[in-house]
């Protein structure tokens, strides 16, 4: 078992993986930028180290400076949490050079998965279902060529135009005609040489009205692989996720256990180790998956599977990285037992999703029965505007989902956060909207509740 861990990240995760270590009798290193020295996960590990100015890039993704600490504070791993240098392959390499333990998948499989294209081309060799897609392509519209051009209209409209590296819905465009393509695609071009350094782009036909269902996939170092079900992420704003569930509803059970029993047999076939998420989207009208992702790290929204499977995932996490087998950390049978469903409070303006900063004059979240809450900020800590604007994830589990729901209606309408401004009212909304209600919500309910 490891004896030390430093957590290369900050705030929620950084605390949740914090409190496992502990529990695991596993010393904690924490690092910090100045911006989050009060922050309660500093003072909840073992060893500080404060990593610098605010600016994430002289923080927490200044890689040598994170290193210099691995060093000074003889650290025998390194849990990344999820953003920042959570999907390094450069990262966990130097980690690895180091002599310490990465607490991810192998360097390899963050690598080949890194650049959705190569790792969709990968995946479907293998038999993975993929939506149908151009090749990819890096140039303006106007300098396309004749033949990328068709290869491009033929995949059929309404298209999607989205970057060939990155995530999280960054960069994706619209088109639904030849003459919204040209824009759409200069458009897709632009964000995503600004967010990931390469222009390259491609198109996929769009699928109206999707579900967005994800896989969570846990693995050992010798070819064993676990799905431990699936969840629904579908209630979304700007591609961002908003409020995740687990199970999925009002989808035929012999076709999600069909597609966790596919992805696995892909998985192990490929020797995937260690922890990831295939991200997938769910045609209702088909009752057909399309591959999205498959993001190389812990979710953030892993809270719900934990609720309903009673799996500790970052502790999993943890053995499975120092080569434990599947067989010994996790039972032979997962069971579900209720629903669970999570809501992410975010520091923002409810209508046009804009960060909102300040300090968190008051700061009063929820407890109670089937109520679970992962934070990573106390009462009169600073909400900056140089990191993600979450504030805390709201998890409420019940006997089944109509309990779920209503505990976690409860649990946000006794929240009270003065300081910031927050999603609290969109929440709200999405959670007694009739669509989300009859558990059909799709990726496009939050923009229809703006119309």
């Amino acid at each position: 078992m490891l004896r030390k861990v430093l957590v290369a990240n900050r705030g929620a995760v950084a605390a949740r993986v914090i409190r496992t270590l502990k529990r695991m009798g596993i010393r904690s290193v924490a690092v910090y930028s100045e911006a989050d020295r009060d922050l309660p996960y500093v003072s909840a590990a073992d060893e500080s180290y404060c990593l610098g100015d605010s600016p994430p890039r002289l923080s927490y993704l200044n890689q040598p400076g994170v290193m210099d600490v691995l060093a000074r504070s003889n650290a025998d791993a390194v849990h990344p949490g999820y953003g920042f240098l959570a999907e390094s392959a450069d990262f966990a390499h130097a980690v690895e050079a180091h002599g310490a333990c990465f607490i991810g998948p192998s360097p390899h499989w963050i690598e080949a998965m890194g650049h959705k294209t190569r790792a969709r081309d990968l995946l479907a060799s293998h038999g993975m279902p993929m939506p149908q897609a151009s090749r990819v392509w890096d140039v303006p519209w106007q300098s396309l060529c004749p033949e990328a051009r068709r290869d491009i209209t033929d995949v059929g409209f309404p298209l999607l135009v989205k970057p060939a590296d990155g995530g999280g819905g960054i960069g994706m465009q619209i088109a639904r005609s030849v003459e919204e393509l040209p824009a759409a695609w200069d458009r897709s071009r632009s964000i995503a040489a600004r967010s990931f350094a390469t222009a390259q782009v491609f198109a996929e036909r769009l699928v109206e009205q999707p579900r967005h269902i994800e896989f969570q996939v846990l693995a050992d170092r010798y070819g064993q692989i676990r799905i431990l079900h699936e969840r629904d992420c579908s209630v979304q704003r700007r591609y961002q996720k908003v409020i995740e569930e687990a199970p999925a509803p009002n989808i035929d059970r012999g076709d999600l256990d069909r597609m966790a029993g596919r992805i696995a047999e892909i998985l192990g076939g490929i020797g995937y180790d260690v922890i990831g998420t295939v991200e997938m989207l769910y045609d209702p009208v088909r009752r057909a998956f399309h591959f999205l992702e498959l993001n190389t790290r812990l979710q953030v929204e892993h809270a719900v599977t934990e609720e309903i499977t009673g799996v500790d995932i970052v502790a999993a996490q943890v053995q499975l990285a120092a080569g434990e087998s599947i067989a010994t950390v996790l039972p032979n049978e997962l069971r579900r037992t209720g629903h669970a469903i999570e809501a992410r409070i975010y520091a923002e303006d409810p209508k046009r999703f804009f960060p909102s900063s300040g300090d968190l004059a008051t700061y009063q979240l929820p407890a109670g029965d089937g109520i679970r809450v992962e934070t990573g900020y106390r009462q009169g800590n600073t909400v900056s505007t140089y990191y993600d604007p979450m504030l805390a994830k709201v998890i409420a589990h019940g006997h089944d989902r109509q309990q779920a729901i209503g505990r976690l209606v409860a649990a946000l309408c006794r929240t009270q956060i003065i300081g910031v401004k927050t999603n609290l009212p969109l929440l709200l909304e999405v959670l007694r909207a009739p669509a989300f209600i009859a558990g059909c919500a799709s990726t496009q309910l939050v923009s229809q509740l703006r119309d």
